[in-house]
């Protein structure tokens, strides 16, 4: 009975040494190992602090202003006015101008040659005013910010102090990879 304690015993011994090692026992860490002489383990958070940048950028932005404009006025298609002004005006030299059954002619003539300049005389009536018109135009707007580039944060590993730049913030626990090699 003693030689199947014993026996049960030393088993026992052998498979607790050929588990995790004991520090890794005692911390709760996994024993997760990647190659020989490297294996993954958990450390304690102690302060993690961000570190920021100056980042210099732009962005587009739309500027608009009023300005003033000349504008022609559209005088194509619009010469009735000069027609009738000048058929008045030549219609009623052309009457002066006659005598008898010629005045008649004289009036008629002069209302159709006096139409026509007058026709003429607002086709080539150049007329401008002056608007205002909205001008729109992209700027390039440079700005400068603070962001966060990194987090300088100090850990605890087997009783050690570490210090390392991360590009996240671990939170309380974070994963260490320990490796161990000969010293020469």
């Amino acid at each position: 009975m003693a030689d199947k304690f014993l026996n049960a015993a030393a088993a026992a011994m052998l498979l607790a040494s050929m588990a995790l090692p004991a520090y890794a026992q005692d911390r709760g860490y996994e024993d997760d190992r990647t190659t020989d002489n490297t294996r993954l383990a958990w450390a304690d958070v102690l302060r993690v602090d961000p570190v920021y940048d100056t980042v210099v950028d732009s962005r587009p932005r739309e500027e608009c202003h009023e300005a003033n404009v000349d504008r022609r006025y559209d005088t194509r298609g619009n010469n009735g006015a000069g027609t009738v002004i000048g058929a008045i005006v030549g219609g009623a030299l052309g009457n002066q101008v006659g005598k008898g059954d010629g005045r008649k002619a004289a009036t008629v003539a002069g209302a159709l040659i006096g139409g026509a300049i007058g026709n003429d005389q607002a086709r080539r009536d150049d007329r401008y005013y002056t608007d205002s018109e909205t001008r729109c135009y992209t700027v390039s707007e440079r700005y400068s910010e603070r962001r966060i580039v990194g987090y300088d944060v100090q850990y605890r590993y087997r009783g050690d102090v570490y210090m390392s730049q991360l590009d996240y913030d671990p939170g309380e626990r974070m994963r260490v990879r320990v490796s161990v090699s000969p010293a020469e």
